[in-house]
């Protein structure tokens, strides 16, 4: 006899990696088109929407849905959570480490310190200890965000503090994502991750255009990794004279 597997049981929840695939396909057409602008090779536009309301709207959706696989994780594995996650933080501060080496030695103007990757990386030494605590998420979810629309609106004449969300005067980097407010937003993907799972957990797609985000959600973190070195190849690989 056949026993339907419950969502959490379920190997992959295919709603959430479409999404996830949908929302890195506009990460990385966003990036691309940053980096087209600072090579000067395609202007990109200079409204507030696309300079600030779209990349924020990107950024929120990725980060909300990591707290939703991290409600995910912390359900079907929640006496080895932390280890998993220890793991998971030193690889990702690897490949942060990476990407701030990178961008030191070609882009030193706008060197990332702490961008997405270097976020991640942190969240996941810190979501053992407030994963398990179901409506604290919510609330410091929300203290979180509110304390870093606050910050973000105030400049401040020290860096060391810079990772937390007190934004030193001057800020260049391509990439910045500091734990006030964005640690904010995953607690809410991990208070609501239960009803989102609830909601989404049984819809199927069967299109072949579906399959292919649900692909790339399911390796987003590859696809986030190897998408800037790949434009930066073939930019080369055309003639361009990048560096």
């Amino acid at each position: 006899m056949n026993v339907e597997k419950t969502p959490l049981e379920q190997d992959r929840i295919q709603s959430i990696d479409l999404i996830k695939g949908i929302d890195i396909v506009f990460m990385v057409l966003f990036n691309y088109s940053v980096t087209l602008d600072y090579f000067r090779l395609i202007p990109i536009p200079s409204g507030y929407l696309y300079q600030y309301i779209f990349p924020i709207s990107i950024a929120s959706i990725f980060i909300f849905m990591s707290g939703v696989t991290s409600y995910i994780s912390y359900e079907k594995h929640k006496e080895k959570l932390t280890r998993k996650y220890f793991m998971r933080g030193i690889k990702l501060l690897f490949f942060a480490s990476l990407i701030t080496l990178f961008t030191y030695v070609f882009v030193p103007q706008y060197t990332i310190f702490f961008g997405i990757l270097h976020f991640f990386a942190v969240s996941s030494f810190l979501i053992p200890f407030f994963i398990k605590y179901n409506k604290l998420n919510l609330i410091a979810g929300l203290s979180i965000i509110l304390s870093g629309i606050y910050l973000q609106q105030q400049t401040f004449n020290f860096s060391y503090l810079s990772w937390l969300g007190f934004v030193p005067k001057n800020l260049s980097t391509f990439d910045y994502f500091p734990l006030i407010p964005w640690f904010g937003v995953i607690l809410l993907g991990v208070y609501f991750g239960r009803y989102i799972i609830e909601k989404t957990s049984n819809i199927r797609f069967e299109r072949k255009i579906t399959s292919i985000f649900t692909f790339l959600g399911k390796h987003s973190l590859t696809v986030y990794l190897v998408h800037q070195p790949a434009l930066i190849l073939i930019l080369m690989a055309f003639g361009l004279k990048l560096f």
